[in-house]
Parts: C-alpha cells; structure tokens; sequence
C-alpha cells in the first residue's frame, strides 16, 4: 500500500515516543501486534506513517534514541553502496551506538544541515520503503545540494531489523520486491 506523507518538524518528543523509550517493552508489544495486521489495514497504515514522520522529526533535530524507537536493539543499517565504495563510511553499522557513529561520520562530509524529509511510505508486508528527498550542504563547498533518497526497512515480529539506503526511489522499490 503507497501512503503519501509530508515532513513534519516536531521541537521536541511525542508523548508516545516518550512512553515508547520509557517502557520499551509495552512498545514491543504494540509492534508485534502491528506486524499481525494486513499491509492494506487502516490502522496499520496509519501507525506506519506516523512512526516514519515521528523518526524524521527525530532525525532532522538528532534525536537518534527517538529515531530508533521501534527497531531491534542489534538492526543492521546498510548505507548506500556508493559512499560505502567510496571509502568515506563503513558498509554496515549495527544498533544505535553503530547508527551513531554513521550520522557522525555523515555530519563530517555535510554537517548538521542533513535533513530528511519523508514524501511517501510503501507498506510491502514484511518490507517498507520510504521514499524522501534529503536536502543538505557540503561542509567543505558550503554548496546547497537536494538528493532522492529512500529506505528499505526489514520488519520482522513488528520491529525494524535492517535499514538500506538508496539514492534512487526506483531503485529502492525494486531492490525491496526482490527480498
């Protein structure tokens, strides 16, 4: 199911998300009840949006405890082949302290002007893409630079395991109907 989205800037936490970090487990709970719904449900559709708006809010105020909230304590997140190539970041980071570490080595190249700014969520099932655009400025030119970029998320019992980036939409669709 294709969900459109618009970026919401939020200043501070939910009141979920300050439950969620607070009482973890009723938070998994609610994600492996999630996970039991259809793609085509109402509800999970919109828990599905809500959840991606809330962790871009998170994202662009570098609240990174709160963009992690629903995902599992050891996922996977897979940067884009390209900067992984390139020798500027690592292939794979694991948890939040390794999900750190990449928006650290990230904040290097661009600073803190990296922003996500989610357009629309694809529920596959047991995958999820999130196609954005991701404005940003080089740290060393100062140049304004506006990329696509998407996620494939991996869900399993409700909760985020891997994370790949893409900085084609099209690509990202494909690449989550071949898993």
């Amino acid at each position: 199911m294709r969900q459109p989205l618009e970026a919401r800037e939020r200043p501070s936490r939910s009141v979920d998300q300050r439950l969620a970090l607070r009482f973890p487990g009723v938070a998994s709970a609610g994600a492996r009840l999630l996970s039991t719904l259809s793609p085509e449900s109402r509800v999970r559709q919109a828990l599905l949006a809500r959840n991606v708006q809330l962790a871009a809010a998170a994202y662009n105020r570098r609240d990174l405890d709160a963009v992690v909230i629903g995902y599992d304590p050891g996922f996977q997140y897979l940067p884009a082949r390209r900067w992984a190539e390139s020798g500027l970041i690592d292939e794979c980071y694991r948890g939040l302290e390794g999900y750190r570490r990449y928006v650290a080595a990230t904040a290097e190249v661009f600073g803190a002007e990296v922003r996500f700014n989610p357009m629309e969520v694809i529920d596959m099932g047991r995958h999820a893409v999130v196609l954005a655009n991701a404005p940003m400025r080089a740290q060393a030119s100062g140049v304004p630079l506006t990329e696509d970029f998407a996620y494939v998320m991996t869900l399993e019992r409700g909760r985020v395991t891997r994370l790949e980036e893409y900085y084609d939409h099209d690509e990202a669709i494909e690449a989550a109907r071949l898993l």
